[in-house]
């Protein structure tokens, strides 16, 4: 059967079986590669993709799952590349293999859409199980805490 979401913003429809894991829909199926797969076990946070807002690893979710929902990838963050987080990301120079950089940033821009001005404790927080191989953890939090103030900045001033 098949199943209807809508992806990035646009009706999208996968004849995948509802069993499939919602990664390899998006990778294998729909041509979206920029979600990675790490561990397969939701424990990296490399697969990270929004559903209905929310962070969630997509290695572990079925595609029957997101029937009738919203699912946002790394594609979808922003067409251009101008997202906050983006920017903070290639200004504070983050990703040294890149590996990861799908899932901290969208795993960063749920964090940012339900709270714009968090503490350095609360991006930790947040950010903790979205794993880095190369150890950039200090460039990402500055990286967050640049977009959230970017974010909140007066009109025509910015970090």
């Amino acid at each position: 059967m098949p199943t209807t979401f809508t992806l990035n913003g646009k009706p999208v429809t996968s004849d995948a079986p509802g069993t499939s894991m919602l990664l390899w829909v998006l990778r294998e199926r729909l041509g979206l590669t920029g979600t990675r797969f790490g561990c397969g076990l939701g424990e990296c946070g490399a697969c990270t993709v929004h559903l209905d807002g929310e962070a969630v690893q997509s290695c572990r979710l079925r595609l029957a799952r997101v029937e009738g929902r919203e699912v946002t990838t790394i594609e979808g963050l922003s067409p251009d590349r101008s997202h906050a987080l983006q920017r903070a990301w290639i200004e504070e120079e983050v990703p040294q293999c890149g590996y990861c950089q799908s899932g901290q940033l969208m795993q960063a821009a749920s964090l940012l859409a339900a709270n714009p001005s968090p503490t350095r404790d609360e991006i930790v927080e947040h950010m903790d199980g979205i794993l880095c191989r190369c150890g950039t953890y200090g460039r990402i939090i500055r990286a967050i805490e640049r977009a959230s103030a970017a974010n909140t900045a007066p009109a025509g001033r910015s970090r």
